[in-house]
């Protein structure tokens, strides 16, 4: 039986484009839906282990261990429960950069260390803020969808380029079925430019793109320095209005893409 599409990894060349901030927004829409999730953070840097509360530094056990082990359980007591319920986390610190350089090597590592992790009905991916060529080739063949947020400025649309070139190569190396969607981030309606670089991207990668935006909105920034996802510590903000809709819009398409593939049913 094949298993669900439910490997889903944030990734963008640029910073600041609000991909931690998705990746833990996504996270705690699917929790709200009942499923269970595990957040994977493989930036060395520790962004989304900061978002959901826990110090980089202070974090003796992280993704690095595990992918330098052959232990198959090992993984298991990296997990650090959130103070999110059904939401786990393995957390990532700077000990992750001298990990790195041994994925190069073995770009199947990572893949490997998740096929082992079952219990979770998603694994939701943070990366660096950069093309690194041994993280970002490893996560394009070990994740099932890529999620590449971008801002409707030129610098951030100009970039992603670079990871759908990473997307051919994983389709023609290990992953054939690795699927991607495009949405914008810190989106104001009111302003021109965005409206003309938001009309490029529709032009440019057409249902590639998500139709749901998100928006400014400062309670993001609030619910990163509370280490919750925007779901839960501003539940009718409007960004997690915003990125419920935006989980739907990506749960749907991979349903779409994969009607025959069973897929995880929510906890009650």
């Amino acid at each position: 039986m094949p298993r669900p599409r439910n490997r889903w990894a944030f990734m963008h060349q640029k910073g600041g484009v609000a991909k931690t901030t998705s990746a833990a927004a996504v996270a705690g829409a699917l929790v709200e839906q009942g499923y269970r999730v595990l957040a994977l953070d493989l930036d060395p840097q520790g962004s989304l282990t900061l978002a959901l509360g826990f110090r980089p530094q202070e974090q003796s056990l992280t993704i690095a261990q595990v992918l330098q082990s052959d232990d198959p359980t090992l993984w298991q007591r990296a997990v650090r429960p959130t103070e999110v319920e059904n939401l786990d986390l393995i957390p990532a610190n700077a000990s992750l950069s001298a990990v790195m350089s041994t994925l190069s090597g073995n770009y199947l590592r990572l893949r490997k260390a998740l096929d082992r992790i079952t219990t979770y009905d998603f694994i939701i991916m943070d990366t660096p803020p950069v093309l690194r060529l041994d993280i970002a080739p490893a996560v394009a063949l070990a994740a099932d969808v890529l999620l590449i947020p971008t801002q409707a400025e030129y610098f951030s649309v100009y970039a992603i380029a670079d990871v759908l070139k990473l997307v051919r190569w994983a389709r023609q190396s290990h992953n054939p079925g690795l699927m991607y969607r495009i949405f914008i981030t810190m989106f104001q309606k009111r302003n021109r430019a965005h409206a003309l670089l938001r009309a490029r991207l529709e032009a440019t990668f057409g249902d590639g793109l998500c139709q749901t935006v998100i928006g400014v909105d400062t309670k993001v920034r609030e619910a990163a320095i509370a280490g919750l996802p925007i779901t839960h510590f501003a539940p009718r903000s409007r960004a997690a209005l915003q990125y419920r809709a935006l989980t739907q819009e990506v749960l749907a398409y991979v349903r779409e893409q994969n009607p025959q593939t069973p897929y995880p049913t929510p906890k009650a």
